[in-house]
Protein backbone atom coordinates (compact mmCIF):
# COMPACT_ATOMS: atom_id res chain seq x y z
CA UNK A 1 0.00 0.00 0.00
CA UNK A 2 1.33 3.43 -0.92
CA UNK A 3 1.96 5.85 1.92
CA UNK A 4 0.27 8.93 0.52
CA UNK A 5 -2.71 11.23 1.04
CA UNK A 6 -5.10 8.53 -0.19
CA UNK A 7 -4.78 6.98 3.32
CA UNK A 8 -6.38 10.01 5.02
CA UNK A 9 -9.58 8.90 6.68
CA UNK A 10 -8.71 5.19 6.74
CA UNK A 11 -10.03 3.83 10.04
CA UNK A 12 -9.77 0.64 12.06
CA UNK A 13 -12.64 -1.40 13.36
CA UNK A 14 -13.69 -0.37 16.90
CA UNK A 15 -11.78 -2.15 19.65
CA UNK A 16 -12.59 -2.05 23.38
CA UNK A 17 -10.17 -1.83 26.30
CA UNK A 18 -10.61 -2.11 30.05
CA UNK A 19 -8.90 0.49 32.22
CA UNK A 20 -7.60 -1.74 35.02
CA UNK A 21 -6.36 -0.53 38.38
CA UNK A 22 -3.31 -2.83 38.18
CA UNK A 23 -2.35 -1.47 34.75
CA UNK A 24 -2.68 2.09 36.07
CA UNK A 25 -0.34 1.28 38.97
CA UNK A 26 2.21 -0.38 36.66
CA UNK A 27 2.27 2.59 34.29
CA UNK A 28 2.57 5.09 37.15
CA UNK A 29 5.48 3.07 38.56
CA UNK A 30 7.15 2.77 35.15
CA UNK A 31 7.06 6.54 34.57
CA UNK A 32 8.07 7.28 38.17
CA UNK A 33 4.89 9.22 39.00
CA UNK A 34 3.94 8.82 42.65
CA UNK A 35 0.70 10.80 42.42
CA UNK A 36 -1.59 9.08 44.97
CA UNK A 37 -4.58 9.56 42.66
CA UNK A 38 -3.17 6.83 40.41
CA UNK A 39 -3.38 4.23 43.17
CA UNK A 40 -5.98 5.09 45.74
CA UNK A 41 -8.44 7.00 43.59
CA UNK A 42 -8.14 4.87 40.44
CA UNK A 43 -7.32 7.78 38.13
CA UNK A 44 -5.15 6.97 35.12
CA UNK A 45 -2.07 8.98 34.12
CA UNK A 46 -2.68 11.19 31.06
CA UNK A 47 -0.50 8.96 28.86
CA UNK A 48 -2.49 5.79 29.72
CA UNK A 49 -4.04 5.44 26.22
CA UNK A 50 -0.54 4.55 25.01
CA UNK A 51 -1.23 1.11 26.50
CA UNK A 52 -4.17 0.61 24.10
CA UNK A 53 -2.36 -1.20 21.30
CA UNK A 54 -4.12 -0.81 17.97
CA UNK A 55 -3.12 -1.32 14.37
CA UNK A 56 -3.32 1.90 12.39
CA UNK A 57 -4.77 1.26 8.91
CA UNK A 58 -2.14 1.40 6.18
CA UNK A 59 0.83 1.29 8.56
CA UNK A 60 0.90 -2.38 9.60
CA UNK A 61 2.61 -3.40 6.35
CA UNK A 62 5.56 -1.03 6.90
CA UNK A 63 8.72 -2.18 8.71
CA UNK A 64 8.61 -0.56 12.20
CA UNK A 65 12.34 0.25 11.86
CA UNK A 66 11.33 2.88 9.28
CA UNK A 67 9.26 4.85 11.83
CA UNK A 68 10.40 7.69 14.04
CA UNK A 69 7.90 8.76 16.70
CA UNK A 70 8.01 12.54 16.40
CA UNK A 71 5.27 13.61 18.78
CA UNK A 72 2.33 12.63 20.94
CA UNK A 73 -0.54 14.62 22.39
CA UNK A 74 -3.74 13.83 24.23
CA UNK A 75 -6.95 15.83 24.43
CA UNK A 76 -9.37 14.78 27.16
CA UNK A 77 -13.07 15.35 27.66
CA UNK A 78 -12.76 13.70 31.08
CA UNK A 79 -10.10 11.68 32.95
CA UNK A 80 -9.80 7.93 32.53
CA UNK A 81 -10.58 5.92 35.66
CA UNK A 82 -10.20 2.31 36.75
CA UNK A 83 -13.25 0.36 35.62
CA UNK A 84 -13.81 2.36 32.43
CA UNK A 85 -14.42 0.36 29.28
CA UNK A 86 -13.20 2.45 26.36
CA UNK A 87 -13.97 1.73 22.71
CA UNK A 88 -11.32 3.10 20.36
CA UNK A 89 -11.02 3.70 16.62
CA UNK A 90 -7.63 4.44 15.05
CA UNK A 91 -7.51 6.53 11.89
CA UNK A 92 -5.13 8.39 9.62
CA UNK A 93 -5.77 12.11 10.04
CA UNK A 94 -3.09 13.44 7.67
CA UNK A 95 -0.17 12.42 5.44
CA UNK A 96 2.32 14.90 4.01
CA UNK A 97 5.93 15.15 2.86
CA UNK A 98 8.75 17.49 3.82
CA UNK A 99 12.25 17.67 2.47
CA UNK A 100 14.94 16.87 5.05
CA UNK A 101 18.73 17.01 4.94
CA UNK A 102 18.80 13.34 3.91
CA UNK A 103 15.93 13.55 1.44
CA UNK A 104 12.14 13.40 1.54
CA UNK A 105 10.38 12.44 4.76
CA UNK A 106 6.76 11.30 4.96
CA UNK A 107 4.82 12.49 8.01
CA UNK A 108 1.77 10.55 9.16
CA UNK A 109 -0.68 11.92 11.73
CA UNK A 110 -2.53 9.03 13.38
CA UNK A 111 -5.37 9.54 15.84
CA UNK A 112 -7.13 7.26 18.27
CA UNK A 113 -10.54 8.38 19.49
CA UNK A 114 -11.75 6.78 22.72
CA UNK A 115 -15.40 6.69 23.83
CA UNK A 116 -17.05 5.35 26.96
CA UNK A 117 -19.80 2.72 27.09
CA UNK A 118 -22.45 5.39 26.52
CA UNK A 119 -20.68 6.55 23.35
CA UNK A 120 -19.51 9.83 24.91
CA UNK A 121 -16.04 11.02 23.83
CA UNK A 122 -13.33 10.56 26.45
CA UNK A 123 -10.05 11.35 24.65
CA UNK A 124 -8.25 11.78 21.36
CA UNK A 125 -4.63 10.65 21.13
CA UNK A 126 -2.65 12.12 18.24
CA UNK A 127 0.70 10.67 17.12
CA UNK A 128 3.07 12.22 14.63
CA UNK A 129 5.19 9.62 12.86
CA UNK A 130 7.99 10.15 10.37
CA UNK A 131 8.49 7.37 7.87
CA UNK A 132 11.89 7.21 6.23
Amino acid sequence: MALDRSLIGAASEPESFEVEKGAIAKLAQAIGDRNPAYGEEGAAPPTFPTSFRMAVPGLAEIDPARFLHAGQEYVYERPLRAGDRITCVARIADVYEKEGKLGPMTFVIAEIDGRDEDGAPVFTARSTLIVR
